[in-house]
């Protein structure tokens, strides 16, 4: 890791020497020297972290060097904001190189003492260098792999099962989360509820956790009253919730049995064939519980033979072993134990090294030692996930251990850990890429490394969160506090470190305000805070050492108005406010001249200040929040209005959603970089310009435009060289036609149209692109026929119709939709009886009506003949009745204890339909 910290490092030195800085004399000779020496240790440092363990003294080197390497960090940071504070322009001043002199004499003095004294510390550790040249380094050629990683660490058929062994890693989440995820299971648990607990799980939290999931399960809103709900209360809300239903209830990585014992009270026996599972590595726990609950399913380590198979599938991508790595790779397998995560851990650190070179392979086995032949596969297995640690290349070790700054079980979001990572530093620029790519193919890569796992995926496949895998996650948390990476401040007393360089607050401001370390701050993030934040000062936090921060994160803290500090941290990278009351920005933000994410999504921010422009710097410009509009996934933006020519910022890559004029419409012409762009309130007269300024928009990924009512016109037919990159579409307005152009976008995989009111057939012009994935209509056709015709939409798995009042009827042309899983279709007054050719849609997993006539629904009974029929194939129908009054849910089971159904009929007994009424 201490190579990480030397090799950002060296970027920032490279990057010193190059800038126009009038450094005083000999100090650019120091930061020479110091660089040329630094540069000497990569490769030792680079191989330390796999021997650093056994060796106190090269552990003590290493950490020596990881201190100089802050050091010199903490002095560039420090000289740059002194450039700031006494000069106002920073190293990019164009002035008069006498007058910057004099005005930033201060600074460049203190520099040169800093260089002087690392210079110093420098030479004694390069004589203290430790002699490895006994052992070779091997080359390192690896291989980049730009696939997705699997959505979990391991599938199905690797798990085993009857024995009695309870280590982490053995795949029993994996293997839970299967079974609660398979449609046939969603189908028979029409309530089903997933809980994370923890080492330090809290009654109540858990408890509202529950709440929340139920309710959101039957389609209520949870009650106010839940945030101040005590422990009992929260009980019998939930056994009222689940007394009448089938549910299917997990506790996923129980490590107390007082865990059960809270809980169990809450969850009735109602009789109706309902399920509790429990996942824990602690066998008593399992004894205890199954005692109660009736079965216990054990997993084994996998037997030689399925290791091995294992292994090869992901070592070698499903292929066989080649004959000359067969026998090393026996002896690696033998040390994993039979470990299923250990397994292919190993094996995805293994899949990017060569294969010609067998001593690489060799060296991966021999740097085990003696030690591995314990019989604690716990530790055995730990030592193979830190060996895959130590395999990863120093780029991707520091992405790896800032996972630790979240919270257990927290699903990361996609894109705020790709802006994260950049912002820290952590991402190496790339030909032809733009940082965000560069950090995309990083997290790709820890994915094929099985290092990740993906938690939740749009429509359209893309990953939406991911976490690590918890026993990983116990790794990494200890490399990170070893080495002093981050410092996790959570509401039990810990241990500080002397200095504190990324700090992460976990529930409480208390322990932080009461510690004596001493900051050196980059990152400040806070999760789940309790703490008011009404009058939040990160001085209060820390005295000192606050104004180098790059990174401010206060994402869902309680915080009502924008803290005046935050302008004087002038290195200031990405500030997120998202989801807080905060309702307006100051014009002083013109004064983080380094800031390149603001990131408002959720708040109250609905105006910003002229002055915005002047952030030269700035990527991502997220300010938006949204209300639910639809029963499925429509639902309205609001965005922000700026009065400033918007043009100036010409980094920007993502501007969502701010409010349209005529000027803004030229101006956006200006913003070639752009990669996704949302507009609100836009007119008819303003869709010339637009359509000219999207030509000159080639980088363009994704582009929403939402007109200013449900009845204006949005005129952007006139684009004759749309960007041929678009993956995204949504437009919200009339349409007079359908836009050509849209019809030769090939990539494209999601389009959402609304209020469009077409005429003629809009799937004529849609059917034909390749990677249309996911397609939803809001209002957008007034014909009385829909068909889908043969090899239509060839990749769609996602269809949804809504509000189409004059729809009177829907074929599928045998062939169309090959691949559709899901349909929604809602509010279509005028459609009776269930698409004809439904059954030809093999892949379809579920169908989901809402709000829809009566003569539709009484099809879908067995009494419905022929209609009834068609839907058959469908592993889970979803349909609606509409009544006044409130929800309420029935099950399956529910139904069929009655004599018929609610509206009147035959029994539904032997239906597989899950019935959502509103009565």
């Amino acid at each position: 890791m201490a190579d990480s910290s030397v090799s950002f490092l060296l970027d920032k030195l490279s990057s010193l020497l190059q800038e126009e800085v009038n450094l005083q004399r000999g100090v650019r000779e120091d930061v020479q020297h110091i660089k040329y020496e630094l540069e000497r240790h990569k490769a030792i440092l680079r191989m330390a972290d796999a021997m650093e363990d056994k060796d106190p003294e090269l552990k003590a080197w290493v950490k020596r060097v990881r201190d100089v390497a802050h050091d010199m960090e903490d002095a560039i940071d420090e000289f740059n904001l002194r450039l700031v504070e006494q000069h106002g322009q920073g190293n990019n001043s164009s002035v008069h190189r006498f007058t910057f002199g004099l005005k930033t004499m201060k600074a460049r003095h203190r520099i040169a003492s800093d260089m002087q004294s690392i210079k110093t510390k420098v030479n004694v550790i390069s004589q203290g260098r430790p002699d490895l040249s006994g052992i070779g380094s091997g080359s390192s050629q690896r291989l980049r792999l730009d696939s997705q990683g699997d959505a979990l660490l391991l599938e199905e058929a690797d798990l085993g099962c009857d024995s009695n062994i309870w280590n982490g890693g053995l795949g029993k989440t994996t293997l839970a989360k299967q079974i609660y995820d398979d449609p046939n299971v969603k189908k028979r648990f029409r309530i089903h509820a997933w809980i994370n607990v923890s080492q330090s799980f809290k009654l109540q939290e858990l408890l509202k956790d529950l709440v929340q999931q139920l309710h959101n399960v039957i389609g209520k809103p949870a009650p106010e009253a839940v945030g101040q709900m005590k422990s009992d209360e929260l009980k019998d809300m939930i056994k009222n919730l689940l007394q009448r239903s089938r549910y299917l209830i997990v506790l996923d990585d129980v490590w107390l049995v007082r865990v059960w014992d809270s809980v169990k009270l809450a969850l009735p026996n109602n009789n109706r064939g309902s399920r509790v599972m429990l996942t824990t590595r602690k066998k008593d726990i399992a004894l205890y519980s199954c005692a109660e609950l009736g079965k216990d399913f054990n997993l084994e380590f996998l037997p030689e033979e399925e290791a091995w198979y294992l292994f090869c599938k992901k070592t070698f991508q499903g292929n066989s072993c080649p004959p000359h790595l067969e026998e090393v790779c026996r002896k690696i397998l033998k040390m994993c134990g039979g470990l299923p995560l250990a397994v292919v851990a190993i094996g995805g650190a293994l899949a990017t090294r060569g294969r010609a070179n067998i001593e690489e392979w060799q060296m991966v086995c021999r740097s085990f030692g003696s030690e591995i032949e314990g019989n604690d596969k716990l530790e055995d297995m730990k030592k193979v996930l830190s060996l895959s640690f130590n395999e990863l290349p120093y780029y991707l070790k520091s992405c790896l251990l800032y996972l630790s700054i979240f919270p257990e079980f927290h699903a990361i979001e996609h894109m705020r850990l790709i802006r994260l990572w950049i912002a820290e530093g952590f991402v190496n620029g790339e030909d032809g890429k733009t940082r965000e790519e560069v950090a995309d193919s990083y997290l790709k890569e820890l994915l094929d490394r099985s290092l990740l796992q993906v938690v939740a995926k749009t429509s359209d496949g893309r990953m939406k969160t991911c976490r690590m895998h918890d026993l990983l996650r116990e790794i990494v948390n200890l490399k990170a506090k070893d080495q002093n990476f981050a410092t996790i401040a959570r509401d039990q007393d810990i241990i500080w470190p002397d200095k504190v360089r990324r700090l992460s607050i976990i529930n409480t401001l208390q322990n932080v305000q009461q510690n004596r370390a001493s900051f050196q701050l980059r990152s400040l993030l806070m999760f789940a805070l309790s703490d008011s934040l009404d009058h939040f000062s990160i001085r209060s936090l820390c005295s000192t050492g606050y104004k180098l921060i790059r990174v401010l994160d206060l994402q869902d803290a309680p915080l009502e108005v924008f803290p005046a500090e935050i302008v004087s941290l002038y290195l200031l990278k990405y500030l997120s406010l998202k989801n807080t009351k905060v309702k307006s920005i100051p014009g002083t933000i013109k004064k983080l001249q380094q800031l390149e994410t603001l990131d408002l999504k959720h708040s109250s921010v609905t105006v910003l200040p002229v002055e915005i422009v002047e952030l030269q710097r700035l990527r991502h410009l997220l300010v938006y929040r949204y209300e639910i509009e639809s029963y499925a996934y429509f639902h309205s933006r609001h965005g922000f209005k700026v009065a400033a020519p918007i043009g100036m910022m010409q980094s920007l890559q993502k501007l969502c959603f701010i409010e349209a004029d005529q000027a803004l419409m030229v101006e956006l012409g200006k913003l070639t970089q752009l990669r996704r762009l949302g507009i609100r309130k836009m007119r008819q007269q303003e869709g010339a310009a637009l359509c000219s300024s999207i030509e000159k928009m080639i980088n363009l990924r994704s582009l929403s435009i939402t007109a200013i009512e449900d009845n204006e016109i949005i005129d952007i037919h006139n684009i004759f060289s749309p960007p041929r990159y678009l993956q995204q579409l949504y437009l919200s307005g009339r349409l007079d036609n359908f836009p050509h152009w849209i019809s030769a976008l090939k990539n494209l995989v999601r389009v959402f149209l609304k209020w469009s009111r077409l005429r003629e057939d809009p799937l004529l012009h849609l059917q034909d692109l390749p990677n249309l994935r996911h397609l939803e209509f809001l209002q957008v056709y007034v014909g009385e026929a829909l068909t889908f015709k043969a090899k239509g939409f060839p990749s769609l798995k996602v269809l949804g119709l809504d509000d189409l009042d004059e729809l009177k009827s829907m074929t599928v042309e045998e062939g169309a939709m090959p691949g559709l899983k899901k349909l929604i279709i809602q509010r279509c007054g005028s459609l009776k009886q269930v698409p004809l050719g439904i059954e030809h849609l093999t892949k379809l997993k579920s169908i989901e009506f809402f709000d829809m006539p009566e003569e539709l629904i009484a099809t879908l009974h067995p009494s419905g003949g022929e209609e009834y029929k068609r839907v058959q194939h469908v592993p889970a129908v979803y349909s609606s009745y509409w009544r006044d009054g409130g929800w309420d849910v029935y099950s399956l089971e529910t139904l069929a204890d009655r004599e018929t159904d609610l509206s009147g009929g035959t029994p539904m007994r032997s239906l597989e339909i899950c019935t959502m009424w509103k009565v």
